[in-house]
């Protein structure tokens, strides 16, 4: 959850940042912990934003030099960041994960316009299964490799791991992108009691520590890793037919930029 004081905190930090830059804030939302559902009492708040420039910053020679991120230094626990619209949409046609999650998290500060659903809607048309797969599968093992071969092992690592492997189960069994939330995950593992009474103690410990340290590997689910790993080596995704789709992100560029601007 987030706290009243933290989103209007967050939306004043919005407004600084269209004055700043002179841009129009299309959608604002959690991303990282806190929208996964396993955050620490002590856990950054990961606002992440979308916005559009006015139109002649787009009718420029210049377009590819400038600069098409909006940063600002943690403060507070407050992270803040995001990108163009048009570096959104471009990142959106190649399935990216930051932008799939965004679009789909349930923590929204605050959108405007229809783009927010619009980008949401095409989704289906837009999203490449293949290349979630091959994202997720790569997200896992190098976190495994980093952290979780050890006799000792950072216990907040696993959900670095745990998370995409049931995103990776998710997309082989239902062929849409995965969910946000960890919880929607565990669907895909309802069968496997003991990983999941494992996971419920470690969710548990998580939730009521500020930082969770060293311990000996949790056997359910260090079993789980190692086994989906070692099978997910063996597979080679199948590429789905995907149709055109950029008239259709340029359409919604084009309709969000005159719906903002005029």
């Amino acid at each position: 959850m987030v706290s009243a004081a933290v989103r209007e905190e967050v939306r004043q930090r919005l407004r600084r940042a269209e004055e700043e830059h002179e841009v129009k804030v299309l959608l604002a939302v959690e991303s990282g912990s806190r929208a996964w559902g396993f955050a620490s009492p002590n856990s950054d708040y990961d606002a992440r934003l979308i916005y559009v420039n006015k139109p002649d910053w787009y009718l420029s020679v210049g377009l590819e030099e400038q600069r098409d991120v909006i940063e600002y230094p943690i403060i507070d626990e407050m992270d803040i960041n995001g990108w163009d619209l048009r570096k959104a949409l471009r990142l959106f046609w190649k399935s990216n994960p930051g932008f799939v999650e965004w679009v789909q998290s349930t923590i929204v500060y605050e959108r405007s316009g229809s783009f927010h659903e619009r980008a949401k809607a095409l989704l289906p048309e837009v999203y490449s299964v293949e290349s979630g797969i091959y994202h997720y599968r790569s997200m896992a093992k190098t976190n495994y490799r980093g952290y979780l071969q050890g006799p000792q092992v950072p216990l907040k690592k696993y959900f670095y791991v745990l998370r995409p492997l049931l995103s990776v189960r998710w997309l082989e069994e239902f062929g849409k992108p995965a969910p946000i939330e960890f919880e929607k995950l565990r669907v895909v593992i309802d069968r496997e009691l003991a990983l999941q009474q494992a996971i419920d103690d470690l969710l548990m410990l998580k939730r009521a520590s500020p930082e969770m340290g060293l311990s000996p590997q949790i056997a359910p689910i260090q079993q789980f890793v190692e086994r989906e790993l070692q099978r997910l080596e063996s597979i080679k995704p199948q590429r789905g037919d995907r149709k055109e789709v950029e008239p259709l992100l340029s359409d919604l560029f084009r309709s969000v930029l005159k719906d903002t601007w005029g």
